[in-house]
């Protein structure tokens, strides 16, 4: 098995001992990304949905740094403190991914790093 790091500037850089995404075969691991603006490295101000968005679009960097796009993501996992926030992730994802949509999991959790209210992960196939 070869493994293979995938990092973008457009996305934040690690915060601890992971890669940004690896790939292995035609698979790409996108590691879990939270609302933060890759210049800065701070939480984005505004409401759940602009956090959201930033979540995506975060997780679209890296999708490119590997030469894809989100809408080969095949499964994605979303971390939410509040499950109230379901449907506004639901509508942020259509303006992020085409039917069909990835195979997908919403979990709540009791907290995420730096306090942030989201967070998720895919797998993008090739």
């Amino acid at each position: 098995m070869s493994k293979h790091a995938i990092h973008s500037e457009n996305a934040p850089a690690a915060i601890g001992t992971y890669s940004q995404a690896i790939r292995t075969g035609d698979l790409v691991f996108l590691s879990g990304q939270i609302p933060l603006d890759a210049a800065t490295m701070d939480v984005v101000e505004g409401d759940f949905e602009a956090r959201a968005r930033q979540v995506f679009e975060n997780l679209k960097a890296v999708a490119a740094a590997a030469g894809a796009d989100l809408n080969q993501v095949v499964k994605l996992t979303i971390f939410l403190t509040d499950l109230d926030n379901f449907a506004t992730v639901n509508g942020v994802m259509e303006d992020y991914f085409d039917k069909p949509f990835p195979a997908r999991a919403a979990v709540g959790v009791a907290s995420l790093p730096k306090g942030v209210d989201v967070e998720a992960d895919a797998i993008l196939a090739l």
